[in-house]
């Protein structure tokens, strides 16, 4: 079998071509803080008191999240690969997708790019945590958090979830598609796996958008913050990396 050739979005959008990894690298930081200024952001407006937003739906923050995977892959992909999320960089990296040599590089960037778009949406939101007396309710729009805590369940549910997520993003980028369409499809994969996966945990499916939020949770003066539950997070960290690497390897024995 030879190897497919894909990438998670065009080589070329916006007049811009994938360089160094370095070059890569600062798409992914971008990218990935676009995706948690948006992603943080609509948990933020449907959870803190006072908010306009408040009581939306998890229709929203599916809708949410799927659009600011699409914009942060708009935005990022003008200089790399726009994967936006460690378990994405690792699995593709398993099966010859991605250069090993770009995998670390990627994840710190994804995890910087996490954090400062934490930060930004703390700022984005500063009356409404005073406002919020609920430190629950805080952490849950940085970081994820299981309606029903069980470790074992929870693991699997991320792994499911992001296996589904990275066989769909390397299909994607297999088969022929018009010329910068693939970040909105992205986009609607990740909405359809927040309302049909997303219940259990949250659906965090990116050790990025789950750690580097938490962080920023810890190191912020946020009013009427808690915990950062430290015991949960491996949960989401380790989950995707597994589940994204069952997807890839399921995408390698393909016959296509």
């Amino acid at each position: 079998m030879g190897q497919k050739n894909i990438t998670t979005v065009p080589a070329h959008i916006g007049g811009k071509i994938m360089g160094t990894i370095a070059t890569e690298a600062i798409g992914e930081f971008i990218g990935t803080f676009v995706l948690l200024v948006l992603g943080n952001g609509v948990c933020a407006a449907v959870n803190l008191n006072k908010s306009k937003a408040q009581g939306a739906d998890w229709i929203v923050i599916a809708l949410g999240w799927g659009l600011g995977v699409t914009m942060g892959a708009y935005v990022g992909g003008m200089m790399g690969p726009a994967h936006l999320n460690p378990a994405v960089t690792i699995a593709f990296a398993c099966i010859g997708l991605t250069k090993w040599a770009a995998v670390v590089p990627y994840v710190v960037a994804q995890m910087l790019g996490g954090i400062l778009g934490a930060v930004v949406v703390w700022l984005s939101y500063r009356p409404h945590w005073e406002a919020t007396k609920d430190s629950d309710t805080i952490l849950g729009i940085f970081a994820t958090e299981p309606a029903i805590r069980s470790l074992g369940n929870n693991f699997i549910t991320e792994a499911v979830g992001t296996a589904v997520l990275v066989l769909g993003l390397a299909t994607f980028g297999h088969g022929s598609m018009a010329d910068g369409l693939n970040p909105v499809v992205a986009g609607l994969l990740i909405v359809s796996i927040g309302l049909s996966l997303g219940g259990p945990t949250g659906y965090a499916i990116n050790p990025a958008r789950d750690m580097g939020p938490r962080i920023a949770h810890a190191i912020l003066p946020i009013a009427n913050k808690g915990g950062n539950d430290w015991g949960y997070s491996w949960v989401p960290f380790f989950g995707p990396i597994v589940g994204g690497i069952v997807g890839a390897l399921i995408f390698a024995v393909l016959p296509i």
